[in-house]
């Protein structure tokens, strides 16, 4: 069952808040753990592992090792992939004709199976009690019907799993908040984090697909394709939102958000 979804950014200013306004994300990525501490497992989207051209990645690794953090921020850690659970998941993506592909590195399974995480991963996990992992990473050509599809498919191998899944979306939004940040500082940025936040506060995540391509593209950003999957997922029941925030104390746009499932 999809008990509930965490929207959870991955910048560093998360680990040490510089501001209110981040000291105030971070309560949210908190309550975000504190709500899913006793599910068995979660379902991990993230932009900034493996990159594919037009396919959706399923990482099938048993083990999930910290390699790659973000401005010399180190977090050592190792997670445990749930075999079950991504077996089923990718057999129902590839069925469907959904262009996934199933990821392992060195040996099918045992201690030499093994895929390492970026900061992507990372930073979301220091919040979220050690769990086994679904880790899922979108393609970002793979058009919007497909990715909202493939959420669809997800949510329902939860729904009968027979287990309590979270589902994490990692995500940053708006890259361009600064002339001093390395994209400089565009318009689109904050138009499309200022739609993002109207659009989860005001529960229209359904519009997502309507969001313009052109301000998705301008607006540097690399959270709209995994949210694409999360509205696809959210269809199998209703969802509460309980809370939700934004920071920008850098050149990017964080938010985090809690949805719970409706009893």
């Amino acid at each position: 069952m999809l008990v509930g979804i965490g929207l959870m950014p991955h910048g560093n200013p998360v680990l040490e808040p510089p501001d209110e306004e981040t000291k105030k994300l971070v309560e949210v990525l908190r309550d975000i753990g504190r709500a899913f501490s006793d599910v068995d497992s979660y379902v991990l989207i993230s932009p900034h592992n493996v990159r594919m051209s037009d396919h959706l990645g399923v990482v099938m690794a048993e083990n999930l090792v910290s390699w790659l953090g973000f401005e010399g921020v180190e977090l050592p850690g190792e997670w445990k992939t749930d075999r079950e659970l991504v077996e089923k998941i990718y057999r129902a993506e590839k069925k469907a004709g959904i262009p996934v592909v199933d990821l392992n590195f060195a040996s099918k399974s045992g201690q030499y199976s093994r895929w390492p995480l970026s900061w992507g991963e990372l930073i979301p996990l220091q919040f979220l009690k050690k769990r086994p992992l679904v880790l899922m990473t979108p393609s970002r050509e793979v058009d919007r019907e497909t990715l909202v599809k493939s959420g669809e498919i997800l949510g329902k191998v939860l729904e009968e799993s027979g287990k309590r899944v979270a589902l994490i979306v990692s995500a940053d939004h708006g890259h361009g908040h600064s002339e001093n940040g390395p994209y400089g500082k565009v318009k689109e940025s904050e138009e499309y984090d200022r739609l993002i936040m109207e659009l989860i506060n005001e529960n229209r995540i359904e519009e997502l697909p309507s969001v313009p391509e052109e301000l998705v593209n301008k607006a540097l950003v690399d959270s709209y394709w995994q949210m694409l999957m999360m509205l696809g997922a959210m269809k199998v029941g209703e969802f509460q939102l309980k809370e939700s925030a934004y920071a920008c104390p850098t050149y990017f746009g964080m938010a985090g958000a809690l949805w719970v499932r409706k009893s």
